[in-house]
Order: structure tokens, then C-alpha cells, then sequence
């Protein structure tokens, strides 16, 4: 199942970063298209594939950690903005329970790794197909959804 997500991922540019509740991480890839709040101000726009991990994440280059959810919070917007129009270069799956590792160019990597009982807290979205997919029970799930809400 990863691989037809994969295949679409690769090579997406990463339009947009943003923080959601709590230390909840979002990669918005591809074209944006603009979200309005419930109160009708503009929100984060969201990307032709969207990747959240709800908690538990870090970005590294190739020698260290150089920011995470348990880091500084000050520290994560630049960070996130260093990430934005890189492009996806891989896609993988690591751990005996399936977290998330993407590669972007310039040498940085995004990675989950879920610290909390239960299960990873990572999907992919594709907006295009309606699709998501996520870990459920330790195993990769897809779920269809309609319009541009995910589950």
C-alpha cells in the first residue's frame, strides 16, 4: 500500500509547513489550495498530499538531530520554513511498528517516532484520490474520505 503513496510523493515539492494542536506537524506537498477557519479568517492552505504527525517527530540533516517536538518550541518555525520547497526524495517505512521517515533534498529528514502507548500517530493524505493512510492495530491502513476533510 505505501508504495502507490510513495510513487506520488517523490519529487512533491513541500509548499507549506505549519504547527498544529500541540506539537502536531504538517507537510503540506504540491499546489495549496486556501482553507478558511470555522470564523471564516484564512487558514493554513492545504496541499494536493498532506503528511501529519500528531506527536513524537524530528528534522535531521546527516549528523544530527537538529530539531524535534521536544524541542524549543521558539526553534521550530525556522526550521519548519527550512523545509519548505525542498522536495520529497523518499518515502519509507522503519520499526517493527511502521513509523514514517521521508528524505528532502539538501540532506534532511523528517522522521516520526511515536513515545507514547498505543499506536504511531502519522497519515498521509492524497486529496487528489480521497485517500489516507495511517497505522492501525501496528498495521498500514487506508481509509477513503470525501471532499478535502480527512478523517
Amino acid at each position: 500500500m505505501l508504495e502507490r503513496y510513495r510513487t506520488a510523493l517523490v519529487s512533491q515539492r513541500i509548499s507549506h509547513v505549519w504547527r498544529g494542536h500541540g506539537s502536531a506537524l504538517f507537510l503540506e506537498l504540491g499546489q495549496l489550495s486556501p482553507a478558511s477557519r470555522r470564523d471564516g479568517t484564512s487558514g493554513n492552505g492545504s496541499g494536493e498530499y498532506t503528511v501529519m504527525i500528531e506527536w513524537s517527530w524530528r528534522i535531521e540533516n546527516e549528523n544530527a538531530i537538529v530539531c524535534g517536538s521536544w524541542s524549543d518550541e521558539g526553534e521550530w518555525e525556522r526550521h519548519f520554513q527550512s523545509l519548505v520547497g525542498r522536495n520529497l526524495e523518499e518515502v519509507c517505512l522503519s520499526g517493527r511498528l511502521p513509523e514514517l521517515a521521508i528524505s528532502v533534498s539538501g540532506n534532511l529528514y523528517v522522521c516520526s517516532f511515536m513515545t507514547s502507548e498505543g499506536q504511531p500517530a502519522w497519515s498521509i493524505l492524497d486529496r487528489k484520490a480521497g485517500r489516507t493512510l495511517y497505522v492501525k492495530d501496528g498495521r498500514i491502513c487506508e481509509e477513503l474520505f470525501s471532499g478535502n476533510r480527512a478523517p
